[in-house]
């Protein structure tokens, strides 16, 4: 199976720890914001920066988009995760940005340089 582009708009059927900790990975991975609803029904919208599986009770932590302080969850409180936020990395690669660099390279050769050069 070949991995997707982006993960962007991705619903997630999370059934199990071990699926939880797989889609956890990817969205510590995801250079967007995901949506994360806990059991109680709350959805709280953000940047997902930290995860540890290996401890007692196994979480992750969360930068609101709206601000305040990071947020906690357990993964025994976490119901789904989706992919809501524009995946600011699709599309980008090593290879693209050399090529926009040859681009942005032809015709504009000795920008910036002295005659003494």
């Amino acid at each position: 199976m070949t991995e997707p582009l982006s993960l962007e708009g991705w619903e997630p059927d999370i059934a199990g720890h071990e699926v939880l900790g797989g889609v956890i990975d990817r969205a510590f991975d995801y250079r967007g914001d995901v949506t994360v609803v806990r059991t109680d029904g709350t959805e709280i919208v953000g940047y997902l920066f930290n995860r540890n599986r290996d401890v007692a009770e196994p979480f992750v932590q969360m930068l609101e988009r709206s601000g305040g302080e990071p947020q906690t969850i357990r993964f025994a409180e976490i119901r789904a995760i989706t992919f809501t936020g524009k995946d600011t990395a699709a599309g980008t690669s090593y290879a693209a940005w050399l090529r926009s660099r040859e681009v942005e390279g032809s015709g504009k050769a000795g920008v910036g340089r002295s005659a003494d050069a």
